[in-house]
């Protein structure tokens, strides 16, 4: 099997980290080898994450390059614009429609830009764009944003349901089990 790539793009906070470790565990319960890189950046400060996460038979490296992304991931608008030449040709962008102030945003120096969505989409990009903030707070937590997009990215895999479950119950605690199981199905199936 050839290596696939997926990338997870978001502010710091937002938990792209847990969502990586859940993805890790799935493709590591299938028998691939998986590697896990996370660059942190200004993360506790609201700065941009990016985690790669690459699976296949034998995989060498963890970063991902320039056109090399099966999927991007992206938990706010901005960033998947930001990591948009990552995603190969045929890529596949899920993404979340919340939009987060970047700094030169909040400082003025900048205005956030006007459908960002629209313009991904304008360069040919397929994109799967939902409000997950909301789907987030009916499950019962907008902390479970990032569970809610593992929900929709597993459409797009040829594996059961149960599986996805299995791997989100060995990273995440016991008592926030039922809010992350009901996240992750409100993602899948919106």
């Amino acid at each position: 099997m050839a290596t696939r790539n997926l990338m997870i793009v978001g502010v710091g906070g937002q938990g792209t980290l847990l969502a990586s470790k859940m993805l890790g565990q799935l493709f590591l319960n299938q028998g691939f080898d998986v590697k896990v890189s996370e660059v942190h950046g200004m993360s506790q400060r609201g700065g941009s994450v990016v985690t790669y996460v690459r699976f296949g038979e034998k995989v060498y490296s963890p970063l991902i390059e320039k056109g090399e992304a099966d999927f991007i991931v992206s938990f706010e608008a901005l960033e998947a614009a930001r990591w948009l030449p990552y995603l190969k040709m045929d890529g596949q962008i899920v993404t979340n429609t919340q939009e987060i102030n970047p700094m030169p945003v909040i400082t003025g120096a900048m205005d956030y830009p006007d459908d960002i969505i629209g313009k991904i989409k304008a360069t040919g990009a397929q994109v799967d764009a939902m409000d997950c903030l909301s789907l987030a707070r009916e499950a019962g937590s907008q902390k479970a944003v990032n569970i809610v997009l593992m929900g929709r990215l597993s459409k797009y895999f040829d594996l059961p349901e149960e599986l996805w479950l299995e791997a989100l119950d060995a990273v995440v605690p016991e008592k926030f089990r039922e809010l992350n199981h009901k996240a992750f199905e409100l993602g899948r199936n919106a």
